[in-house]
C-alpha cells in the first residue's frame, strides 16, 4: 500500500495513490532546485514579481479545482476551500508587491565605517506541511522564499498527495522556473536524508509536537535553520464587558472553522463568571443550528473530519477527560453517515489533574472554564505548555490590549478568533515552536543578513 493516499473522508472512498520517490528522482530535485538557487543568488528579487503575480492570478483562475481536491482529500466546506485559495492569491500579491523592499540592505550606524547588511537568500528550503490547509501551509513559506531566492523542496501530508500534485502543477504552469516548488512523496528515512544534505539550508514545518521535534532534532543535528509552527490550545478570554454580538459573532466560528482542525482556534473558552451561562448556551445554539453533509454540497456546515484515524483520536481524548471528570454539556446528535464526522462537543469541569487541561483538542471540541476574574483568566491561559494564539472578547479595546500583553503566546486577536493575511506574522512560543511565517518577520527566515563595513583609508 503506497504512504501517500487520497482517501475521501466523507464517503471513505480511496481514490487516487502515490508511491515514495526513488533515490535518483530525490537526487535530480536536490540538484534542480539547487541549480535555480545558484542562478537565482545573481538576479535581483525584482525580476520574480512579475511571475509572483502571475502565480495568484493562476491559483485565481483554477480556483473550484483547486478547491475541490482540498475537499475531497481532507473534508473542509468547499466554501472555506475557496476561500483558503483566495488567501493564498492575496499573500503571492502581497510578496510579489511589497518583498522586494523588505529585502533592501540596511543601514547600520556605526563609528568604525560605513556599514550595512544585505538581506541574501540562502539556498533550497525543505517545507514539511500538514492536512489542515493544504494549500495555505504550502503558499505561507513559498511566497516569500520564492521573492527571497530560495527554491522549496514540498514533503506534504499523506492524505493530501492530490493536492500537493496540483499546487506544484499551478505554480509552474503560471511560469514559474523549474525548481521553484517541487513536490516530492518522500519517506521519513528519506526526509532525514534530504534534511542533512548540504544543498539544503533550512527546514520549515507546521504541523504536530511529535513531528517537529523529530524533524527539529534532524536539522539541529545537522546545523540547519528550522522554522517549528506547532500545535496550541489557544485561549479564549471573555472578560465582563464583552459586546453580546460580538461574543456572539466570535463563538459562532471558534470551534467549527475547518472542523474544529486548526492550531489557532479556540479551544479554551475561558470565561468570567458573570458571563458563563451565556457563553455555554451560545455556544450550544451555534453547534446545535449545525448541518451535516457532504462537504461540497453548499448547503453542509458541519464537514467530517479529515480522517477516520483523526475522529478515533479525538473520541478517545474525549473518552478520557469525561473519565477524569469532564462534564459534556451537550453533544450534536447522532450523524446517520459512514463519514468521518465527529459530533460537537462543549466539556466543562475540567481540573488541572484531567489530561484535557494540557492538551490539544484537533476538532470540533469546546472546553469552557469559569474563573472568577481577568486576572484569574490570564493565569489560567498561561497555565499551558503552549503558546500559539489568543483571543480576548471586551468592549474596552485598549483594555483589551494590556490584558492581551499578559498571555504567553505568539498572536492575540481582540474581538475576534483566528485570522491570517501576507502582512501579518503567525508564528508561537514554548511547544507551539519557533519562528515566523508571512509579514516582513516571515520574509527573514531563511536569509543571510550579510554585513559589508567600509573601513576608513586615511
Amino acid at each position: 500500500m503506497a504512504k501517500y493516499q487520497s482517501i475521501n473522508p466523507y464517503t471513505n472512498e480511496t481514490f487516487a495513490s502515490y508511491d515514495n520517490p526513488t533515490a535518483s528522482q530525490i537526487e535530480d530535485s536536490i540538484n534542480l532546485a539547487h541549480a535555480l538557487y545558484q542562478k537565482w543568488r545573481h538576479e535581483e528579487p525584482e525580476s520574480r514579481c512579475k511571475t509572483l503575480h502571475q502565480i495568484a492570478t493562476a491559483f485565481r483562475e483554477h480556483e473550484q479545482e483547486m478547491a475541490e481536491i482540498m475537499t475531497r482529500e481532507m473534508g473542509k466546506m468547499i466554501g472555506e476551500s475557496k476561500g483558503e485559495v483566495e488567501l493564498c492569491a492575496s499573500i503571492c500579491d502581497y510578496y510579489a508587491d511589497h518583498g522586494p523592499e523588505m529585502l533592501k540592505p540596511q543601514p547600520i550606524e556605526s563609528k568604525l565605517g560605513k556599514a550595512y547588511y544585505l538581506k541574501q537568500a540562502t539556498g533550497v528550503i525543505m517545507a514539511c506541511e500538514p492536512w489542515n490547509f493544504p494549500l495555505y501551509q504550502v503558499i505561507r513559506v513559498f511566497a516569500p522564499n520564492f521573492i527571497v531566492g530560495n527554491p522549496i523542496l514540498l514533503k506534504h501530508a499523506h492524505n493530501v498527495p492530490g493536492s500537493a500534485a496540483m499546487t506544484a502543477k499551478i505554480i509552474k504552469q503560471a511560469g514559474a522556473p523549474e525548481g521553484s516548488l517541487i513536490n516530492l512523496y518522500p519517506s521519513y528515512d528519506q526526509l532525514d536524508d534530504i534534511i542533512a544534505d548540504p544543498r539544503v539550508q533550512g527546514v520549515a514545518l507546521t504541523g504536530s509536537e511529535r513531528g517537529g521535534s523529530s524533524v527539529a532534532e534532524n536539522a539541529g543535528k545537522n546545523l540547519k535553520k528550522s522554522t517549528m509552527e506547532l500545535g496550541g490550545n489557544d485561549a479564549f478570554i471573555v472578560l465582563d464587558d464583552a459586546d453580546p454580538q460580538v461574543l456572539k459573532k466570535a463563538l459562532s466560528t471558534a470551534r467549527t472553522y475547518n472542523d474544529g482542525q486548526v492550531c489557532t482556534s479556540s479551544k479554551r473558552i475561558i470565561t468570567v463568571k458573570t458571563r458563563y451561562d451565556e457563553v455555554l448556551h451560545e455556544l450550544k445554539n451555534s453547534f446545535a443550528a449545525l448541518k451535516p453533509g457532504d462537504p461540497l454540497d453548499p448547503a453542509t456546515t458541519l464537514p467530517p473530519m479529515n480522517s477516520a484515524n483523526a475522529k478515533d483520536k479525538l473520541t478517545k481524548q474525549v473518552d478520557e477527560a469525561v473519565k477524569a471528570g469532564a462534564k459534556v454539556f451537550y453533544q450534536y446528535p447522532e450523524i446517520d453517515s459512514a463519514g468521518a464526522f465527529f459530533r460537537p462537543i462543549i466539556l466543562t469541569n475540567v481540573d488541572k489533574q484531567n489530561p484535557a487541561y494540557d492538551q490539544e483538542f484537533f476538532g470540533p471540541v469546546a472546553i469552557v472554564y469559569e474563573v472568577e476574574d481577568e486576572d484569574e483568566a490570564i493565569a489560567l491561559a498561561n497555565d499551558s505548555s503552549y503558546g500559539l494564539g489568543s483571543s480576548v472578547i471586551s468592549a474596552d479595546v485598549k483594555h483589551a490590549q494590556e490584558v492581551a500583553a499578559q498571555i504567553e503566546t505568539g498572536m492575540t486577536v481582540i474581538n475576534g478568533t483566528w485570522i491570517s493575511s501576507g502582512e501579518l506574522p503567525f508564528g508561537g512560543i514554548k511547544k507551539s515552536g519557533y519562528g515566523r511565517e508571512l509579514s516582513d518577520l516571515g520574509m527573514m527566515a531563511f536569509v543571510n543578513e550579510h554585513l559589508v563595513i567600509s573601513m576608513p583609508t586615511e
